[in-house]
């Protein structure tokens, strides 16, 4: 009785399929030969159809067939010069295998498609080869570093850091960009969060690049913004909201601690308890808030009136930054909030103030467009993801390579 077949294009140009068969270990093994009578004279460069030989059998790592193991075997061609002196011989180039490569190109790609969001320990496993092959195929085919030569314009540059390992404060910065489409896309990953690190690498992007950046988004790190003031000095430089809202959100929840303290040395027990869940509250936007936490939150008022206005004068904050007002109606707004944290006599917000001070065009220069570097921080979470997954990652390059490939790597090789 004959066997069920399908056919299966290989995508191969010039070639012809001899056989296919599989081995004792269930591999399927593909015999194939090139049907291109031509070749290029490694000695003068010269397209040569001399035809001399072949050379010894090879077999090469292809696509897997429903799972299985495949393997292209072939004998590759061998072609005379006759215009060279001595007439050398040279073997055939094909579009689809580096010489001495164990595998066909379409094998790499799909190695480096298993390879996004996943680790090399897994891919290694699943294909069964080796760590060190798939090692070799990343660096073949992922750069350690940016090619500019793929972009056309750059829009909002990112700029954020990241700690390669925990608690030990030695920062990389992560370098970025945001087209106007919403594609991110990774342009560097630095050492250190150094000012001069960081004016290096501003310095090396094309000047026909550095006039499509439209802003620099970033944190209260003067090392960032100083290296853009000094190598992009037209750069609008934006703080990002979300670091301007964990600033004063700070000194909300010093004020809570210190209230809290206070009410648990003078409030009986019972009523002390009916304050549970406060913390959560206080930080949740208010049209999110549940009816028991808005029942907590009149309770915690009624013994705080001090903690009441300094969440009042949060939500007005947090609402300015909501709407979608002009540079000068946002200062306009900015000032009225100081002058009632001023009238309030609270304190709470005294740091706050000064960082609103010292940074205060910048602050406002979100305001231009709502730039902010939410999608730095998004990107974040992915690397540490990144960094977990390969139960850490310590060198830069190598972390470059992992983030670009689980950025760019469907896009590429799907």
């Amino acid at each position: 009785m004959s066997k069920s077949q399908v056919t299966i294009p290989l995508d191969l140009p010039e070639v012809r399929v001899l056989k296919s068969e599989i081995n004792h270990t269930g591999a399927l093994i593909i015999t194939v030969e090139s049907t291109k009578d031509i070749a290029t004279c490694h000695r003068c460069g010269k397209t040569i159809r001399k035809f001399h030989g072949h050379d010894d059998w090879v077999a090469i790592r292809y696509l897997p067939v429903f799972g299985r193991p495949t393997y292209l075997r072939y004998r590759p061609k061998r072609y005379r010069c006759e215009d060279c002196e001595g007439h050398p011989t040279t073997s055939q180039g094909l579009d689809w295998h580096e010489p001495n490569s164990p595998n066909a190109f379409m094998y790499e790609q799909h190695i480096l498609l298993q390879l996004v969001n996943a680790t090399i320990e897994d891919v290694a496993v699943k294909e069964q080869i080796s760590t060190a092959s798939i090692v070799g195929i990343l660096e073949r085919y992922i750069s350690a570093k940016v090619d500019w030569s793929q972009f056309t314009r750059l829009g909002q540059l990112g700029l954020d850091e990241i700690a390669l390992t925990k608690g030990h404060g030695n920062f990389v910065a992560i370098v970025t960009s945001r087209s106007e489409s919403g594609r991110i896309r990774l342009l560097a990953v630095l050492p250190d969060r150094e000012k001069a690190t960081v004016v290096d690498f501003l310095r090396s992007i094309p000047q026909r690049l550095k006039n499509t950046i439209e802003c620099g988004c970033c944190d209260m790190y003067e090392g960032y913004t100083e290296a853009i003031r000094e190598e992009l000095p037209g750069v609008r430089i934006v703080i990002d909201r979300f670091h301007v809202t964990e600033a004063y959100r700070d000194g909300l929840d010093s004020l809570r601690k210190q209230e809290l303290a206070r009410l648990k040395k003078e409030l009986i027990a019972q009523d002390y308890k009916l304050l549970k869940g406060s913390l959560w509250a206080l930080r949740k936007e208010t049209q999110d808030l549940t009816q028991e936490e808005n029942q907590t939150l009149d309770r915690l008022f009624g013994w705080s009136p001090k903690l009441k206005t300094a969440y009042g004068l949060q939500n007005a904050l947090t609402a300015i930054f909501d709407e979608h007002i002009s540079v000068e109606v946002a200062k306009v707004k900015l000032e009225k909030w100081l002058v009632a944290v001023f009238k309030s006599g609270l304190d709470c917000f005294n740091d706050f103030v000064k960082t609103l001070d010292h940074w205060w065009d910048d602050i406002l220069n979100y305001f231009v467009a709502r730039n902010s570097s939410g999608f730095i921080e998004g990107l974040n979470n992915k690397i540490k993801v990144i960094k977990r997954r390969c139960y850490g990652i310590t060198n830069v390059a190598h972390l470059f390579q992992r983030i670009y490939l689980d950025l760019e790597g469907f896009r590429l090789f799907a």
